[in-house]
């Protein structure tokens, strides 16, 4: 085609500029409306019942202090930190304080000081020191017994201590079924209503922390010696069942009858239950070495009722987390003890009439834990 013959295809002059015209006009448009799309930010939705906070609770384990240099674990694997779990601590209550909303009570999982305090004949004083440092809390804190406060101290003596907060239970009306006995550390509350906390005692059978000319001390012994031949108790090795050692404990047919009867309470009251230990009880969620004696004992009763909804224990210090097949939630909280300086081990638990939410700080995973579906 000729220069010519193509100069007869091109438009005219004024049509060429008013489509230019047309299509600036069509870019300007779709940039505008998409601008507007970009910033459309829908109205929030009303909350609906399930999404309003009722309460919260605060968590931390294993803090085990001790003035000392940094040390390690028994295996010689694991760094420990002994004095700086006490700024640890500081940390967490100064976040707690400073919530907007404070939680309703902090709950300490055990082993809050170590058992070296006992070796340098410095268990009171650390003891002193720590408790101390929970006195700026302005909420209050339940103490669970573990293995380390029976290195430092007899079960005597920790039942007369600040370590023993037992004074902060509920009594329920006309169920004198629901008391417990003195014989072991255990007792409920309730932070908000239909909410029940129950404290275990993991240590009610043990060898530590009792008179070894005891009977108690005997039949624990016995126990123990049945399912551990090795010479050293702490040791696992070749142990068919490995919980079976010294550093831990169980939980005895008289306790168990008890938590069976709140249970039973809570079930009928359609209250939802938190269970609270030093020792983990469900194996998905744990190192087997770290659970408690007779944790199927304990849950045979959890899973004969309804209402439990979550178990929190410590002593693993690596922490752990499974739902067993009732629904039942197990959180291990990561130890303090093994947390480095640049970070931190502790929680807050925002409860929902449908959920719970750990809202975890440093090694402390966020977690979401949905009540089971009646």
């Amino acid at each position: 085609m000729s220069s010519r013959d193509r100069a007869s295809f091109d438009p005219p002059l004024d049509f060429r500029r008013r489509f230019r015209l047309l299509r600036k006009i069509e870019v300007i448009y779709f940039t505008e409306s998409y601008l507007e799309v970009m910033d459309y930010k829908p109205e929030p939705e009303p909350l609906s019942e399930s999404s309003k906070r009722l309460f919260s609770f605060g968590v931390i384990a294993d803090i085990q202090y001790a003035d000392l240099e940094d040390g390690y674990n028994f295996q010689g694997n694991r760094r420990r930190y002994y004095r700086h779990s006490l700024l640890h601590l500081q940390g967490a209550i100064e976040h707690w304080n400073q919530e907007s909303s404070p939680p309703r009570c902090v709950l300490q999982l055990g082993d809050i000081i170590d058992g070296y305090n006992a070796q340098y004949k410095a268990s009171e004083r650390s003891l002193e020191r720590v408790m101390n440092t929970f006195q700026m809390l302005k909420v209050p804190v339940h103490h669970t017994w573990g293995n380390h406060e029976f290195y430092n101290f007899s079960r005597d003596y920790l039942t007369n201590s600040k370590l023993n907060t037992k004074f902060l239970e509920d009594q329920i009306a006309h169920h004198p079924e629901t008391v417990p006995s003195e014989d072991y550390y255990a007792y409920h509350f309730v932070p908000f209503p239909k909410f029940r906390f129950i404290l275990l005692d993991a240590y009610d059978m043990s060898v530590l922390g009792v008179d070894q000319s005891s009977p108690k001390y005997q039949q624990c012994l016995k126990i123990l010696r049945e399912h551990n031949p090795n010479t050293e108790l702490n040791s696992p090795q070749g142990l068919h069942e490995p919980q079976f050692v010294q550093f831990n404990g169980g939980f005895s047919q008289e306790q168990l009858n008890w938590l069976n009867e709140v249970l039973t309470f809570s079930d009928r009251n359609q209250e939802k239950v938190v269970i609270v230990s030093h020792l983990p009880i469900y194996p998905e969620a744990s190192d087997t070495v770290c659970l408690a004696w007779n944790y199927r004992d304990a849950l045979a009763v959890i899973w004969s009722h309804k209402c439990v909804v979550c178990f929190f224990a410590g002593h693993t210090h690596d922490g752990g987390y499974s739902e067993d097949p009732y629904g039942v939630h197990h959180v291990n909280i990561e130890g303090v003890i093994e947390t480095a300086p640049d970070s931190q081990a502790f929680g807050t638990v925002h409860v929902y009439p449908d959920k719970m939410m750990l809202e975890g700080r440093g090694r402390v995973p966020d977690r979401i834990m949905n009540y089971r579906k009646e």
